[in-house]
């Protein structure tokens, strides 16, 4: 069995590996099926995921790809084709894409040999199909599989909600977790027993592999809340659950997507509650805390009757603005604490078209947030209760990031000399000094700032044309009469974006 195990806050593979955008990648083979596009794939596998679309012709366009890239060239500037092919592999690129017009009427033979050789996927671009053309069906592509992602979310969760509520609820959500997910579903006592099991039976092997994948997790302290691997052929994971029993949460299936994690994360909620004992002198015992808090009791003295600490404030924007969406967040997070009015620290959003909803969460120790479906969130450092105020000015400034870097998640940083500022003087301060920039100007400025001052990954991150990034930042610089190009004027405004 190869088994890796996670703290609930997803990591990347790799340590330079930049955050996935919040879309589904596409695969190759959509792609290729795409009959009004005419590609054809002329060298390396088929099987790649693509994660969105770049267009270069520079010589060696290492420096300007996040990996995962469809490359689009038209060999402009292609010398080498071994070295280029290579140079485009070791960034991670997904798959190239060779346009045979203007430069060329064939896709170079050295080049179809060393993508052979380096087993990047190569594709052919008819004539008459433009990269804009290619960039917009990865788009749709993105778009389709997000929708059919929340569906089935959406779906798995209303599923897992009607089996809590049968009269067997326990075996009941096994059994809907095992059908949405298909595969195996069992619930393991802390001893390795198996506790209770529902769905298709697995080899021995991988019978074995769950045991033992469910017995890294646990409310230990410093245990993973979570832990995947493999064993046996098929994909495994287990979850630790909420209630002090040391009970976990195994699956087994032939595939791991993100969805099927999500649709887990609601299941170890539910199944939490349900095995969890004397739920209700819990729930008494949280409500009372609330009542004396509202009283005027010190957040401290009412946080020994919430649970232990310590807490983390997560801040979430997204959703159709529905309580159901929000509940459906707090189950996903694994918290019944949650807010779903607009925090107080922001102004109420002004007359025009609706918002998506703002959402405050409180999670108890060994919770932590993971990205969600149609949300973008962010998270604040763990802290004691007298210290939730602080929280949740992190999670709030977090969150900005998140939507000015198009991440589906941002975590608090130490805010160091940034945080020695008088919060109110500096956003006096910054509005002055941002005072000339439109909002488009200053969504950019924040992007190209929070990204090094890199113009193509700005234009990502925007979805906008890198030129247009380079138009917008020499307006900042021109309205706001300073030099971009040195080092404390950007550390300076810096401050101020995240001060306003």
């Amino acid at each position: 069995m190869t088994m890796s195990a996670a703290e609930p806050a997803s990591a990347p593979s790799a340590p330079s590996a930049p955050a996935a955008p919040p879309a589904p990648p596409v695969s190759l083979a959509a792609l290729l099926g795409r009959r009004d596009l005419g590609l054809r794939l002329l060298a390396g596998p088929e099987e790649a995921s693509v994660h969105w679309v770049h267009t270069s012709e520079m010589a060696d366009p290492y420096p300007y790809l996040l990996g995962g890239e469809l490359l689009m060239t038209a060999g402009v500037q292609l010398s080498d084709p071994a070295h280029y092919v290579e140079r485009v592999v070791e960034a991670g690129a997904a798959a190239l894409g060779f346009g045979v017009t203007p430069v060329y009427d064939t896709v170079p033979a050295a080049l179809v040999e060393a993508c052979e050789r380096f087993g990047l996927p190569l594709l052919e671009v008819p004539p008459h199909t433009p990269f804009t053309a290619v960039a917009r069906a990865v788009w749709r592509l993105m778009a389709e599989a997000r929708h059919r992602e929340l569906r089935r979310v959406t779906e798995a969760q209303q599923s897992l909600a009607t089996a809590a509520a049968r009269p067997d609820p326990v075996p009941a959500v096994l059994g809907a977790l095992a059908s949405r997910l298909g595969g195996r579903a069992a619930l393991f006592a802390a001893d390795g027993t198996e506790y209770a099991a529902a769905g298709r039976a697995v080899a021995p092997e991988a019978s074995r592999a769950l045991r033992d994948l469910a017995g890294v997790v646990g409310p230990r302290p410093g245990g993973p809340a979570s832990a995947s691997g493999d064993g046996g052929g098929l994909r495994l994971a287990a979850y630790a659950l909420g209630g002090g029993e040391g009970l976990a949460l195994g699956v087994a299936a032939e595939r791991r997507e993100t969805a099927d994690h999500t649709i887990a994360g609601v299941a170890v909620v539910l199944l939490s509650l349900l095995t969890a004992p004397h739920r209700g002198a819990d729930v008494s015992a949280r409500d009372a805390a609330l009542v004396r808090l509202l009283l005027g009791a010190a957040p401290a003295d009412a946080a020994t009757a919430l649970g232990p600490g310590p807490w983390t404030v997560v801040h979430a924007r997204g959703g159709d603005g529905s309580p159901l969406a929000a509940a459906a967040l707090a189950t996903a997070l694994g918290t019944p604490l949650v807010d779903a009015g607009t925090p107080p620290t922001e102004a109420p959003a002004a007359p025009g078209p609706a918002r998506r909803a703002d959402v405050r969460l409180l999670l108890p120790a060994g919770r932590e947030a993971e990205p969600q479906p149609g949300w973008v969130l962010g998270v604040s450092a763990l802290v004691e209760a007298r210290e939730l105020a602080a929280a949740d000015t992190q999670a709030a400034r977090a969150l900005r990031r998140a939507e000015a870097t198009r991440t589906p998640l941002a975590r608090h940083r130490p805010a160091g000399f940034g945080g020695l500022m008088d919060p109110v003087e500096a956003a006096t301060y910054s509005r002055t000094l941002l005072a000339p920039l439109s909002e488009p100007l200053t969504e950019t400025l924040r992007a190209w700032l929070s990204l090094h001052g890199s113009w193509d990954r700005t234009a990502v991150a925007m979805d906008i044309h890198r030129n247009t990034v380079r138009q917008r930042i020499a307006r900042c610089a021109t309205l706001l009469d300073m030099d971009l190009d040195d080092a404390d004027v950007r550390m300076e405004l810096w401050f101020a974006l995240n001060a306003e």
